[in-house]
């Protein structure tokens, strides 16, 4: 019996040690597995194909912009980027709680001209999610986007804002203006 036992153990260690090369060949000879097509491209025996959704003969310039409902700081990284429509781009936004406290905070992003909103396709971005900062903390968020080919060709600059504000903190007012009473009205009436 325990020799029936030592050869079952055999037998299922060289199984599972052939196992890996036998499934490489597999996956070779039908193509179905991404690991084999990865393999292949390293090797050089197939080049990467080209994004072919990248329009190269125009260019939009994309500028970004920060705006803040609270004391903190706020800011691109850069505020402008030249970009082909269907390329996959990346940029950052820095961030910095400045107060004594904890606080969550939340971006909501805003387009110009209106009409590029439904072509801006973020794949990766802070705004998707709120955020948790303790006093002093920095922080830096990437934006990673790509335009739409299929947006109007009289659209060259696109201007990315995004107002970021304090989430059941205490968000200061809007400011508003004064209205002084106007003297020379009251007297001569």
């Amino acid at each position: 019996m325990l020799g029936k036992l030592a050869v079952v153990t055999v037998a299922m260690f060289a199984f599972g040690y052939v196992l890996v090369p036998l499934y490489q060949a597999i996956c070779e000879m039908t193509g179905i597995n991404v690991l084999a097509l990865g393999e292949q491209m390293l090797s050089g025996q197939k080049a990467a194909p080209s994004n072919s959704q990248i329009d190269t003969s125009r260019t939009i310039t994309v500028e970004f912009d920060a705006n803040s409902r609270g004391p903190w700081q706020f800011k691109p990284a850069q505020r402008s980027l030249t970009v082909h429509p269907g390329e996959m781009t990346t940029v950052v936004y820095e961030f910095q709680n400045v107060q004594n406290r904890r606080m969550s905070a939340q971006a909501i992003p805003s387009y110009a001209p209106m009409q590029a909103s439904g072509h801006f396709n973020k794949l990766e971005c802070f705004c998707f999610t709120q955020y948790t900062l303790e006093p002093g903390e920095k922080k830096s968020w990437p934006v990673v986007f790509v335009i739409d080919p299929k947006l109007s060709k009289d659209v060259s600059t696109i201007t990315l804002s995004y107002t970021f504000f304090e989430v059941g903190g205490k968000t200061p007012a809007a400011p508003v203006a004064s209205l002084k009473p106007d003297l020379k009205l009251g007297a001569g009436s």
